[in-house]
């Protein structure tokens, strides 16, 4: 009985004492009515015959007030080794750990009847691992690890499957290695220790390294170290006396063919090779001898000319013997490539010439015969001269006179002599003459011919001696020049040279020149002159050298209007835009921007020199100048605010006064010493917020009218500004 059963019964004891005590003096019959519910009556131990209350077996108390379950399972290690103990009212049970079973095979036990709890074999459960592993039993557990050939996936080994979520898959390397040039020659299979083969594919050799691969551990592919190199057989073989019919090419299954040569014909033998895979082409075997035609056949009248070669391309020549010729169309037999002399069309007759062909103006000296070597005088007749060399033609082997360089012309002498011209081409039958310097042609031919009698047809021309003058060379509005020529309608041809100056523009140059041909009296030759710029003319006649020259200045044309858009704005600082196009006189032109109030009729003038300031307006108008503006190197495009309060050039730009109308008048001024010119435009309308009209007026609608260099602007007043 242990120490908390001891203390338990004595509490028992006394508690049974006290209560019997009281029992023994209340009613000590009725012991066991008063017994706990979990407690049984028991007789007293002590002899006495005396009742007592003892809490049942798996509880604790004093038997009659209470009786408390009692936890078995606090009393240390009641189940024994991998246990779990499992407390339950008035009593207990025992289970296995996990991993462990009991000896009576029984689900619980108390092991008062011997039961213990032993190790499970959870290897012997087949697949407990999965596929690939292999099962290791450990006390109340197992573990597991992969075979070789496989490899942990998700997690370490070992491993336990009911806990991790680990498994093992088999190694695969994947998609075999590429080889360059290599062909796999065994099935794929990628699993762990898998061998693949490899070999060259066609047209390449095995040059070195291993030629399998195998999957390792690693899940990779060791190898293959294969190298193929391509078959390359070099220049073919040569064979005596032959040509080689060949692409080039060099490479496994290349094929030459052998042909003999020209003069040679084939005997025996093979007369292919081809690039094998060795890298060597194989054997031909073709033999080729030389082609021989033997000795050439002789021909009636004829002798040969021949070197004595009878290999194919010997020529033999055929020349018919003295007095004869060939009256066929060849002469010459060559050896084929058969070893056969051609049959030559080839025929002697005997030379006869005929008679002597006839020349014009020329007789024949001759003593008739026509045979080989026969000679034919000509000499020209009475009145005719020999021209060419050679007047003697002689009967030649192909029976026909040579021929001769000689004809016969009438003899006329020297050039005819024609007043003031002089020969330009003369060739003893025709002379063509043309006017001496100073004269000029007035009418006739300008042909003299050599007739056939000998006499010239002398030339018709007449030439009349020039007289040119350049005289009062005037410019017509300024760019027409003309002069006083008095040529008496001679053609003749004028170099206009001018050049072009600018006092403004000091790098500026015009230098041009022109050629003109005319046979006016008072020639006009229109040029393109450029404005505000000091010409020299100077005019020189080709025939006289006659010269003369003029100086002219031109003036500043108007200049054009820049492209705006006419706007009417409600703002205080009106922003306007003008696109404009460059000149090369913007360097003396400028813009000036005007400001007018509306009120009643304006009558501005665009051509006036006046420049109204706005701090000193003498204008009964009010009108002023509120920017001036410098052209040179101003950009195409101009944005420009009105009343911005800025200096442009030495005017101020005034804002505007509020409650005001004005119009904006945009003038171009360009001026070179004291010529000036000027455009004027309309720019804008800047109308005021709180205007009220002072003057009465008969109708409220503005205008804006041109007329000349005035520009009218206002209302239909009464009144207006003078």
């Amino acid at each position: 009985m242990t120490v908390t059963r001891v203390i338990w019964c004595f509490l028992m004891i006394q508690g049974a004492i006290k209560v019997s005590y009281t029992a023994v003096e209340a009613d000590p019959v009725n012991v066991c009515a008063s017994c706990h519910r979990n407690a049984t009556c028991d007789d007293k131990t002590d002899g006495s015959g005396r009742k007592v209350c003892n809490c049942m077996y798996g509880f604790v108390g004093n038997g009659r007030t209470y009786c408390q379950d009692k936890d078995e399972c606090q009393l240390g290690r009641i189940c024994g080794d991998h246990t779990v103990c499992h407390n339950t009212y008035g009593s207990y049970y025992c289970t296995c750990l996990t991993g462990y079973s009991p000896s009576n095979q029984m689900t619980t036990f108390i092991p008062n009847d011997g039961t213990y709890c032993h190790d499970i074999d959870e290897c012997s459960v087949q697949g407990i691992c999965g596929e690939g592993s292999l099962c290791h039993n450990t006390e109340g557990d197992f573990t597991c690890s992969c075979h070789t050939g496989y490899t942990v996936q998700n997690g370490t080994q070992p491993f336990n499957p009911l806990r991790d979520k680990v498994n093992c898959k088999v190694i695969d390397c994947g998609s075999p290695p590429s080889v360059p040039h290599a062909e796999q020659i065994s099935p794929t299979i990628t699993h762990y220790t898998s061998e693949l083969q490899y070999r060259c594919v066609e047209g390449f050799q095995w040059k070195k390294g291993k030629n399998s691969s195998v999957c390792g551990l690693d899940g990779r592919w060791d190898g293959p170290s294969l190298v193929c190199e391509e078959v390359v057989c070099g220049n073919p073989p040569t064979r005596p006396h032959t040509v080689q019919i060949w692409n080039g090419r060099v490479t496994l299954n290349s094929t030459v063919t052998y042909s003999c040569e020209h003069g040679y014909y084939a005997k025996h033998g093979n007369n292919k090779s081809v690039c094998a895979e060795n890298s060597s082409w194989t054997k031909p075997t073709l033999s080729c001898e030389e082609v021989d035609c033997g000795a050439p056949r002789s021909l009636p009248l004829s002798v040969m000319v021949w070197r004595g070669d009878s290999a194919v391309t010997s020529s033999v020549i055929y020349k018919c013997i003295e007095g004869f010729y060939n009256v066929r169309n060849e002469d010459t037999s060559v050896c084929d490539s058969e070893g056969i002399w051609s049959q030559p069309d080839f025929l002697c007759k005997e030379v006869d010439c005929g008679w002597p062909p006839s020349r014009r103006h020329s007789v024949v000296m001759w003593n008739n015969s026509s045979s080989l070597g026969s000679v034919a005088l000509y000499v020209c007749e009475d009145g005719y001269r020999r021209v060419g060399e050679g007047n003697v033609s002689i009967c030649n082997s192909n029976a026909m006179w040579s021929k001769i360089d000689m004809r016969c012309e009438a003899d006329c002498g020297p050039a005819p002599d024609v007043p003031h011209t002089e020969v330009m081409w003369d060739n003893s039958t025709v002379v063509i003459h043309r006017c001496v310097k100073g004269y000029y042609s007035r009418t006739g031919s300008d042909i003299s011919m050599c007739d056939i009698r000998g006499k010239w047809q002398v030339a018709t021309l007449r030439c009349k001696e020039v007289k040119l003058f350049i005289r009062d060379v005037t410019v017509v509005n300024e760019r027409c020049l003309g002069w006083n020529a008095e040529n008496e309608d001679h053609l003749e041809t004028y170099t206009v040279t001018y050049v072009g100056l600018r006092d403004f523009e000091r790098v500026f140059s015009d230098r041009r020149t022109k050629l003109f041909s005319s046979s006016a009296l008072r020639p006009v030759l229109c040029l393109n002159l450029l404005p505000a710029t000091n010409y020299t003319i100077t005019i020189t006649a080709h025939s006289t050298r006659a010269t003369s020259t003029v100086t002219t200045n031109t003036s500043i044309p108007v200049p054009s209007t820049p492209e705006v858009k006419y706007i009417e704005a409600d703002a205080p600082l009106p922003a306007l835009r003008l696109q404009r196009s460059t000149d090369s006189l913007d360097s003396i032109c400028m813009y000036q921007v005007f400001v007018f109030p509306v009120e009643g009729v304006l009558l501005f003038d665009c051509s006036s020199s006046d420049s109204p300031r706005f701090f000193a307006q003498q204008r009964c108008d009010g009108g002023y100048v509120t920017a001036q503006i410098d052209l040179r190197g101003l950009a195409t495009e101009i944005n420009f605010t009105v009343g911005d309060q800025r200096l442009y050039g030495d005017f101020f730009n005034a804002p505007l006064e509020n409650g005001k109308d004005y119009y904006i008048i945009l003038r171009n001024v360009c001026q070179w010493g004291e010529t000036r010119t000027q455009s004027c435009i309309v720019w804008a309308k800047a109308r005021g917020t709180s205007y009220i009209m002072k003057v009465s007026a008969l109708v409220t609608v503005g205008f804006i009218s041109v007329v000349g260099s005035v520009i009218i602007l206002g209302y239909w007043y009464s009144w207006y500004c003078k």
